[in-house]
């Protein structure tokens, strides 16, 4: 009972409900409450997917377009502002297609998290904060992931010649303290910002769910977090 109050009190702040849908929160179980977290979560991955795996959905939002790591970034908006910005131009497109063509492959393996999520992972998701969302989906799927997008962001990146002399150039800012270690690769780099775009707009999707069930459309989002039955 203690642990369904628990329950009730976390969906209640989440989305936001007055007493009376407190009320109704706390006849949930832990099984419906965790549905929903499901639900919500599949609906979010769904949308994430669509939005972000196809032409300029990683280019031309700005919350996860893919940007020159560390002080390469500055270098660039430098090659910018003399006129040679052309090719640095060039290689973020290319940065950003890949991301792009890589996305639609996560799918399976993002809704078989989901699908395989347990009652504590949905509780720790309820209870969690603003990067639960984004925790849950690095434990349960980064590492596969990373593996499964790095060849198709492979196969995208060697179309643009930039790419090689970028390797060669953040391998030689690692040494000066410039770049990290991790980002000296652009395909290893590519496919970590790809994961961490997607992890972040299935979060900001579960957030519109989470204030908006009515208009989901599904009778057990509506039940968890619109408060009704």
């Amino acid at each position: 009972m203690l642990r369904r109050t628990v329950v009730a009190r976390a969906l209640a702040l989440l989305a936001g409900l007055s007493s009376a849908s407190h009320a109704v929160l706390a006849s949930l179980s832990e099984g419906d409450a965790v549905t929903g977290i499901r639900a919500a979560l599949e609906r979010g991955a769904q949308a994430a997917i669509s939005g972000l795996g196809r032409t300029d959905g990683f280019m031309n939002n700005p919350a996860v377009k893919i940007e020159l790591p560390g002080h390469l970034k500055d270098g660039a908006k430098l090659l910018q502002m003399t006129g040679q910005g052309q090719r640095v131009d060039e290689l973020l497109l290319a940065m950003n297609r890949a991301a792009e063509a890589a996305v639609p492959a996560a799918k399976p393996l993002l809704l078989s998290a989901i699908k395989g999520m347990s009652v504590e992972d949905g509780l720790q998701i309820l209870k969690g904060g603003d990067d639960a969302v984004t925790q849950f989906f690095a434990g349960k799927t980064r590492q596969p992931l990373t593996q499964q997008l790095l060849p198709i962001v492979t196969q995208a990146t060697p179309k643009v010649e930039l790419a090689q002399k970028y390797n060669a150039v953040a391998g030689k800012a690692v040494g000066l303290g410039l770049v990290k270690s991790q980002d000296a690769n652009i395909q290893q780099y590519v496919t970590a910002k790809t994961l961490d775009g997607l992890y972040l707009m299935i979060a900001e999707e579960e957030r519109k769910i989470r204030k908006d069930p009515l208009g989901s459309g599904s009778a057990i989002l509506k039940k968890v977090f619109g408060g009704g039955s």
